[in-house]
């Protein structure tokens, strides 16, 4: 048996749990119609089958009609949960994986035009800021209601199987009755902390006299709120003692911080350039007050981090949910010794804040997240092997060589620049935003371990390419800013990107033309605040950045607003003009016709990026199926068949920024869907 304190089984109860590593409850808004259906079940067991020794489904599975999902939440107030929970636990149960739930009512935590249009609950008046919705105070029916709820929902996950259950208590229902900034009801349910925990004893007692000792019972839970007058830390390590004394729970898995906001959630959950595991500590303490199961996971991305955990005490099971979204397969390779090969969370957090806005969670450099029942995260090996000839560098060129090299075929990659990375190479300059280069890093590492030949400081040419007698050319040569938006000044503004590189100095009073909305506008705004100088964002759209989303947003913001910047929304950057030694920049409305000036003494602009076009075109003649891609085929698995040019030796395909400006996601995705057939 390994000595790896990862590795080392754990005994919950009577359940053996075969290793410390978990994923923690989560919920990847998978679900159909309320059910964890095929997709959400093939999550979750490619994760069991790579050996990951307990998974939690369904972050925030609602247990009653007037707790409304609004990220696509299982509903586990519905007998219909029952059957589509079983498939999934005794799937996962094949490959030696514990399953389990987390249940919860949302209070106030979502908002009364989902769904059945009822009313929000919560124990006081005071609205969630993050879903804005005015709760009604509960009446005692409410309560006595919804202590039946989440019985009759536990008493579901046992009929399918499931190993035990976790209550969700931080920022929702259940701890709205904890925090003294929520709980705003008269005794028995307010008041003292006996009081305000009442709500949780009752449920958990009619969980245990329903379900019985067998089933496994947890509390989620914030062991310190960190917000003024609050749960303070004192707080928590009472409730914890509460807990386990009770005899009514199995395990704790405690978490630091709020939820209620977009920086408190953030801090509760951090993201990149923020501090890993900076809550373990906490956790760690609370365990040793206890000395009672206690499990965690924030931030924690590493399997370093995570064995330091285990070894130093401060856990019994780790939770490492990011990075099996990242790399579901790593606990197989901490297993086979292969640690160097797992591929890395990079803490974007493309998956969090894509639920919130109401998208389904993907992974930033893992396409096949998600999608197991289409995309494979083991690339299989193609029945002929071929020569696969790539144009570009950048994530979607890196991933076409990866897939192609694991593929079997003889890979060659053309890249004008002396290293990989492209937009990431630029956007991972940014101290904050370092981690992104490990996206370049690990596919860098996968195709030397497989054999790619690089050709750096090579702006390919038709020559080029044919000279490497490809019967594959894919290019993925990206895009360059496109600046070309005023009626007149076009010459005397500069990209985003100009900043970011270092190409442009920063000026002392900065506008910024933000039409694009991602992070490039935000980037150069803090680099350009921090220098001392006075940054206006304006933007035609009613929100700014709308392509960073709400936790990325937030160390943006936190540094943005301690400086002179301002943020200005619904106007446009028409042209502009210089008067002096300074510029005239005048804006418009799309709402009509008014326009404003400011004098300013640089202007950059962020409107995307247009396509390096130029050898796709010049190779498309050329190619067997004239640059065609069959839409089809490449979004149902099937094979591109399509041969337009008998005269052509290879096909040719663009995939990413080289099409159209996207993300990073999206050049991934192109090219794993793509490529995995080729």
């Amino acid at each position: 048996m390994s000595n790896d304190p990862l590795l080392q089984p754990y005994r919950l109860k009577h359940l053996t749990l075969r290793n410390r590593i978990m994923i923690t409850s989560h919920e990847p808004a998978y679900p159909e119609d309320g059910m964890p259906k095929d997709r959400y079940r093939a999550y979750h067991v490619e994760r069991a089958r790579a050996g990951v020794a307990l998974t939690m489904t369904a972050g925030s599975a609602s247990v009653a009609r007037d707790s409304p999902p609004v990220f696509n939440n299982i509903l586990a107030w519905k007998d219909e949960v029952v059957g589509w929970m079983k498939r999934l636990a005794d799937e996962c149960h094949d490959h030696g994986c514990a399953v389990m739930i987390q249940l919860t009512h949302l209070g106030r935590r979502t908002r009364w035009d989902k769904a059945d249009w009822l009313p929000v609950i919560s124990p006081g008046h005071e609205r969630e800021a993050a879903h804005r919705a005015f709760p009604k105070k509960m009446e005692d029916w409410d309560i006595e209601r919804v202590i039946g709820d989440y019985v009759d929902a536990a008493e579901r996950m046992k009929a399918a199987g499931l190993d035990g259950i976790e209550i969700q208590a931080y920022g929702h229902l259940m701890d709205q009755f904890w925090s003294p900034l929520t709980n705003d009801l008269d005794g028995p349910y307010g008041g003292s902390l006996d009081n305000r925990l009442r709500f949780t004893f009752d449920v958990l007692r009619g969980i245990r006299e329903r379900c019985g000792e067998d089933f496994i019972l947890g509390v989620r839970y914030t062991g310190d709120e960190d917000l003024p007058g609050g749960l303070t830390a004192e707080d928590g390590i009472e409730i914890s003692r509460r807990l386990k004394d009770s005899g009514l729970v199995d395990f704790l898995n405690v978490v630091k911080g709020h939820i209620d906001t977009d920086a408190g959630i953030t801090d509760t959950i951090p993201i990149q350039g923020m501090r890993n595991a900076p809550h373990l500590e906490f956790a760690g303490a609370i365990r040793k007050a206890t000395n009672f199961p206690t499990f965690h996971a924030a931030k924690i991305p590493d399997v370093p981090t995570a064995r330091h955990a285990i070894a130093a005490g401060l856990l019994d099971m780790v939770g490492m949910t990011r990075a099996h979204m990242a790399d579901p397969h790593l606990v197989r390779k901490v297993i086979e010794g292969r640690e160097d090969d797992i591929r890395p969370c990079v803490g974007a957090n493309y998956c969090l804040d894509r639920i919130y806005q109401g998208g389904m969670a993907f992974c930033l450099h893992n396409a096949a997240t998600g999608r197991e029942e289409t995309m494979p995260h083991a690339i299989p090996a193609a029945p002929v092997k071929k020569r696969i000839t790539i144009v570009g560098a950048g994530p979607g060129g890196m991933e076409a060589a990866r897939v192609a090299a694991e593929r079997g075929h003889e890979v060659t990659v053309f890249e004008a620049a002396d290293q990989p990375g492209g937009q990431i190479r630029l956007t991972a300059q940014d101290e904050r935003r370092r981690e992104m280069i490990s996206i370049i890093a690990w596919r860098q590492a996968m195709c030397d371990k497989h054999g790619v030949q690089f050709r750096f400081n090579t702006f390919a040419e038709m020559e080029d390419v044919l000279a490497t007698e490809p019967d594959e050319v894919v290019i993925a040569t990206g895009g360059l800013p496109h600046t070309e938006v005023l009626e007149q000044g076009n010459d005397l503004v500069c990209s985003a990107w100009d900043i970011l590189s270092g190409d442009v100095k920063p000026g002392r009073n900065v506008l910024i033309f933000d039409d694009a909305g991602d992070h490039a506008a935000l980037q150069a705004a803090d680099l350009i605040s921090a220098t001392g100088a006075a940054v206006e964002i304006v933007t035609p759209d009613r929100s700014f950045s709308p392509e960073v989303m709400a936790m990325n947003l937030v160390p943006y913001m936190r540094n943005l607003q301690k400086r002179d910047t301002t943020f200005t929304v619904t106007w446009r950057l028409m042209s502009v003009a210089r008067e002096g030694n300074q510029l005239r920049a005048r804006l418009g409305s799309d709402y009509g016709d008014f326009t404003r000036e400011r004098i300013v003494d640089q202007v950059v602009v962020n409107h995307g990026t247009r396509p390096l076009d130029d050898l796709y075109f010049e190779l498309k003649p050329l190619a067997s199926n004239l640059g065609e891609v069959d839409y089809e085929a490449l979004t149902t698995g099937g094979l591109q068949e399509v041969r337009k040019n008998p005269e052509g030796r290879f096909r040719l395909y663009r995939i990413g920024d080289a099409v159209a400006a996207r993300n990073t996601h999206a050049a991934i995705y192109d090219a794993l869907r793509l490529v995995k057939d080729l």
